[in-house]
C-alpha cells in the first residue's frame, strides 16, 4: 500500500483494529527516528503527528547537521564527541539529504575567537567528532581568507579557520526516516492530533483517542506503550497525563532570511560573530543566501510562529556588521521561517547558554516524554528510548529484542551504496534520466535529491508527459508533486510547497507561478469540493504572506 493520504481511511482502519506496541505521539525527527529504530527491532509501532510531518521544529532548523563547535566554547566536550560522530552516521545513511559543506570561521581583532582558539578549538572539534582526514580543519591568512570570502569584513580580520559542517534539508530528512520505518512495517499518519490519553484500571496509559484533522472523525489507537515526542508541545502531553511537574520546556525562537545570491553573492559558508557576542550562519544553497539565526524567548503558539520586524533588522545588522560591503535592505529579504526550540528550563540561564541535550522522563502512568536534543542528535536519542522500551517489554511481557540497528540501516533513499558511491550514483541515474529527455540540470537535481528512490520519479516523468501539459506543470514540478502524493503522505499544497520540496523558503517565484495549478491538480487528486479547495487555497496566501514579511 503507497504511503499516501489516498489510503487514509484504509490506515484508519488497521489502527483502530490492532493492539500496538508503542504509539508514537509526533511526527517530528524524534518521533520517525523512534518508529524507525524500534520497528527494526520487530516492534509494532504507530506514529501520529497532529500536523504535518516536520511542520513543527523538524522543518525549521538552521538546516544543518551540525557537528556542534560552539559546544567547546561551553567546554560540552562530550556533547560534541557524541553529536560528531553521529553527523557522520546521519550523511553515510542518507547522502542524498546531507552534504558536506566547508565552513568558514573568520577572525577579527577583539572578536570571540583569537588565531590562537580558533586554531586550538578546531583540532579538538576534529579530534573529538572524529573527522575524516579529507575533512579536517585548516587556517587560512587574512589573504586567504578574502580570497575564500571576499565580502568579508576586512578590518582588523587576521585570518580565518576551515572546517565541515553538513549541509542537511530537515524537512526531507524527517520524511525520509518516516518513509524508511513505515517501510519497515510502521503505521504514520499526519494531521492525527492526541485530544485525550487512554487508561486502564490500574491508571496505565494504554493508547490515545486521536482526532483526525482531515475528516473530523475520532478514534482510538491501542498500545502497551506510549511516547511522547512532540517537541514544544511535549508538556501538552504531560498536563493530559497529569504529569508535568520538575523540569519544564522554555521555547526559544529562532529566524532565517533568505536573500537572492544577484544581492548577496555569497559563495562561501560563514559562521561569525555579531557584535553581541552570539554566533550566526550566512549560508550559500540554491540561489539564494540564507542567515540566521536569532535566539529569543517564546512563549506565545508554537505552530505559527513568526518572524517579527525586530528579528528582521537583527539580521540584516548582523549582514552589515560581517558584510559591510553588501548593501541589503529590508526590501531584498525574499522570504524567511521561524521555528521554535524545545528547550528544557533551568533558571536563571540566558537562551544562548541553556543546554540542548535530551532527557528522558517517565510519569507514573508509564507514559514515557522525551525533549530537548538536536536534529543531528536524533538517532542516539531514538536508540537510548528504544533501549528503555525493549529492557520494559523484557520485564513486564518477557518479550526480548534486539539491539539498535539503525547504525548501519539507509534511511528511505540512502540506498547508493554510502556517502562513497553517492556521486557515482547521480551519474548513473543522469544517464537515465536524460534518455528519457530531461535535461541533465534537471536530471541531476532529482536524483541528488530523491538519492535511491528517483526511479519512481522517472516513472512518474514517463507516463506523465500528458497530465503534466493538461494542468501546466514543469515535467519535473508535476513529479515531485505525484511522488509527494502517493508516497509522502502530502495532504495539502503547503505540505508539498514547504516541506516536501521547500520551495516556499528556497524558490518563492515558483510557488507563486504554480499555485494556481498545483492547486487544482490536488483538488482532482483528492476530490475536494470548493470549500476545501478553498480552505487549502487561503492557507497557502498565509503560507507566502508570512514567508514574505512585507512589512
Amino acid at each position: 500500500m503507497n504511503f499516501s493520504n489516498k489510503n487514509r481511511q484504509q490506515l484508519i482502519d488497521t489502527v483502530q483494529k490492532e493492539e500496538f506496541d508503542v504509539l508514537v505521539i509526533g511526527g517530528g525527527i524524534t518521533g520517525a527516528g523512534i518508529a524507525f529504530d524500534a520497528t527494526t527491532r520487530g516492534m509494532k509501532i504507530a506514529l501520529v503527528e497532529m500536523q504535518d510531518f516536520a511542520a513543527g521544529t523538524s522543518s525549521r532548523s538552521t538546516k544543518l547537521v551540525h557537528g556542534g563547535l560552539r559546544y567547546l566554547k561551553q567546554f560540552h566536550v562530550k556533547q560534541v564527541a557524541e553529536v560528531g560522530k553521529e553527523r557522520a552516521i546521519v550523511y553515510e545513511n542518507g547522502p542524498h539529504v546531507t552534504t558536506p559543506e566547508w565552513m568558514l570561521l573568520p577572525f577579527h581583532k577583539g572578536g570571540t575567537f583569537g588565531k590562537f582558539m580558533t586554531s586550538i578549538g578546531l583540532r579538538m572539534y576534529d579530534f573529538l567528532a572524529g573527522v575524516k582526514k579529507n575533512e579536517r580543519r585548516y587556517m587560512l591568512t587574512p589573504e586567504q581568507t578574502l580570497e575564500k570570502a571576499p565580502l568579508v569584513k576586512k578590518q582588523d580580520l587576521k585570518g580565518g579557520g576551515i572546517y565541515v559542517e553538513y549541509k542537511t534539508d530537515d524537512a526531507r530528512l524527517t520524511m525520509e526516516v518516516t518513509k524508511a520505518a513505515v517501510e519497515k512495517g510502521a503505521l504514520a499518519l499526519n494531521y492525527s492530533k492526541v485530544e485525550k490519553l487512554l487508561y486502564n484500571e490500574k491508571g496505565k496509559v494504554v493508547g490515545a483517542i486521536v482526532h483526525d484533522q482531515l475528516s473530523g472523525e475520532s478514534y482510538e489507537i491501542r498500545a502497551k506503550k506510549v511516547v511522547n515526542a512532540t517537541g514544544p508541545w511535549v508538556d501538552t502531553i504531560r498536563e493530559q497525563d497529569n504529569s508535568k511537574k520538575g523540569k519544564v520546556l522554555k521555547l526559544t525562537k529562532g529566524v532565517h532570511i533568505v536573500i537572492d545570491q544577484s544581492k548577496f553573492p555569497l559563495k562561501q559558508a560563514v559562521y561569525f560573530d555579531t557584535p553581541d557576542g552570539r554566533m550566526v550562519f550566512a549560508i550559500p544553497r540554491d540561489g539564494k543566501a540564507y542567515v540566521g539565526t536569532t535566539d529569543t524567548f517564546y512563549d506565545t503558539d508554537p505552530i505559527h510562529p513568526k518572524m517579527t520586524t525586530e528579528d528582521r533588522d537583527y539580521l540584516l545588522k548582523a549582514i552589515h556588521y560581517m558584510f559591510p560591503e553588501v548593501n541589503i535592505t529590508k526590501d531584498d529579504v525574499e522570504s524567511n521561517w521561524a521555528g521554535v526550540r524545545p528547550l528544557i528550563w533551568e533558571e536563571g540561564k540566558d537562551p544562548s547558554e541553556i543546554s540542548r541535550k535530551d532527557e528522558i522522563w517517565e510519569s507514573d502512568s508509564g507514559l514515557l516524554t522525551i525533549a530537548g536534543g538536536k536534529l543531528t542528535g536524533y538517532r542516539k536519542m531514538a536508540e537510548s528510548i528504544v533501549d528503555l522500551l525493549a529492557s520494559k517489554f523484557k520485564t513486564e511481557y518477557g518479550k526480548l529484542y534486539s539491539s539498535c540497528e539503525t547504525r548501519n540501516i539507509p534511511i528511505s533513499g540512502g540506498n547508493v551504496g554510502g556517502s562513497a558511491m553517492f556521486k557515482q550514483f547521480v551519474n548513473e541515474q543522469v544517464k537515465v534520466a536524460t534518455s528519457i529527455g530531461l535535461s541533465e540540470k534537471d536530471s541531476e537535481h532529482l536524483a541528488s535529491r530523491y538519492g535511491s528512490n528517483v526511479p519512481i520519479l522517472f516513472d512518474i516523468i514517463r507516463e506523465g508527459n500528458e497530465i503534466a501539459e493538461k494542468y501546466n506543470l514543469p515535467l519535473t514540478l508535476y513529479a515531485k508533486l505525484q511522488y509527494a502524493l502517493e508516497h509522502e503522505m502530502a495532504a495539502t499544497p503547503v505540505d508539498f510547497f514547504n516541506r516536501r520540496t521547500g520551495a516556499i523558503l528556497f524558490d518563492i517565484n515558483t510557488v507563486k507561478t504554480y499555485q494556481e495549478n498545483v492547486l487544482n491538480y490536488m483538488k482532482d487528486y483528492f476530490n475536494w469540493n470548493e470549500d476545501i479547495t478553498n480552505e487549502y487555497q487561503k492557507e497557502l496566501e498565509n503560507a507566502l504572506n508570512d514567508a514574505e514579511f512585507k512589512n
